[in-house]
């Protein structure tokens, strides 16, 4: 649903915020790659259909895909994001535990409803990391999630003392909660209101255990079977070892969503949450044969929008001031009568 904030005022003209967009995306980069020990890899934009390799989002979305003529018509399509190819890229390149990679990820999203957060157009740094299998545990989870928010923080930082009219928005520090604690609390709410509710008591939210259902038999929101790792018990009790990092909008008064982010799965996890969710064929993809048979390490991972920290760094009230994409043309008028200027 499109937000039209009554009274948006631009913190910085159309030319200066590209000088903006720049700076964070190369100073980020930095402090994300120094805190989690991360290296740069060069990512595909697309990959061939039926090797598992591609990210399958909730399960339901279908990527843009395209014959190959030079290689008899094989089937590619554009990735939805990276989450198993840099596991895989793990393995290939043997990277020791508590090292890893990052990448910068492009993607084309056909199915998305367009707003002030999603575009057609996808752009992420993808990190994945290796680590061992005592390192699967709760809080080596939350000791990562802590690291990314500090190096938001340092950007955040930074933007103000460029550009001191931007005052900075995130809390000192994050609060994590489990998705099954925010139904216990708001049984009334969907899980967006749920979302809103906890970004806006602790300006920044990590909400644990995205995938499992719930008391109410339904998961707080999608996670496909075969990348994030949320089906096993925790030390809080609960289910999964993932979860979604939730910033407060001020300027669109609701939660927002930065970085999705977890644990990977194990060979016995993988088998349980192709198992719940009935796709027990998929262990025949290359991807998933390789996983099961222990030949890819255990690692953790996530993506961070790219543009999204840009939109909140910049107090920017839609996506499309910091990307160029395409918009419906009643949307980019009704942006236009409320002082937003899409590229």
């Amino acid at each position: 649903m499109l937000i039209l904030p009554k009274k948006y005022t631009l913190k910085l003209l159309p030319e200066t915020t590209e000088v903006a967009i720049q700076q964070i995306k190369e100073s980020f980069q930095k402090e994300l790659a120094k805190a989690l020990n991360l290296r740069r890899v060069t990512a595909p934009l697309f990959v061939l259909s039926g090797t598992g390799i591609n990210d399958d989002l909730n399960g339901v979305e279908h990527p843009v895909s395209f014959s190959i003529d030079a290689i008899g018509g094989k089937k590619a399509e554009v990735v939805h994001s990276l989450a198993k190819w840099k596991r895989m890229k793990l393995g290939a390149y043997d990277i020791a535990p508590g090292y890893g990679l990052y990448t910068d990820m492009n993607a084309i999203r056909t199915f998305e409803d367009l707003d002030n957060l999603h575009s057609l157009y996808v752009d992420q740094w993808d990190w994945e990391k290796s680590i061992r299998k005592e390192d699967r545990n709760l809080e080596y989870l939350k000791d990562t999630v802590r690291k990314i928010f500090a190096a938001v923080k340092k950007v955040e930082t930074q933007i103000y003392e460029r550009f001191p009219h931007i005052t900075p928005w995130l809390p000192e520090e994050v609060t994590f909660i489990h998705s099954q604690e925010l139904l216990d609390k708001y049984p009334d709410l969907t899980p967006k209101e749920r979302e809103n509710e906890a970004a806006k008591e602790f300006g920044a939210v990590f909400i644990i255990g995205i995938g499992a259902p719930l008391t109410d038999g339904k998961p707080h929101d999608g996670r496909a079977p075969d990348y994030d790792d949320w089906i096993s018990p925790n030390e809080d009790g609960y289910q999964g070892l993932n979860g979604d990092l939730i910033l407060w909008n001020p300027i669109l008064e609701s939660g927002f969503e930065l970085s999705s982010m977890g644990i990977r799965v194990s060979p016995e996890s993988l088998r349980a949450q192709l198992k719940e969710r009935g796709c027990q064929e998929r262990e025949n993809f290359d991807f998933h044969k390789s996983l099961l048979s222990g030949e890819l390490p255990y690692s953790i991972g996530g993506g961070i929008g790219q543009s999204r920290l840009c939109m909140y760094l910049l107090q920017k009230a839609h996506i499309g001031e910091v990307q160029a994409s395409i918009w419906p043309s009643d949307q980019i008028e009704a942006c236009r009568a409320h002082n937003i200027h899409l590229l």
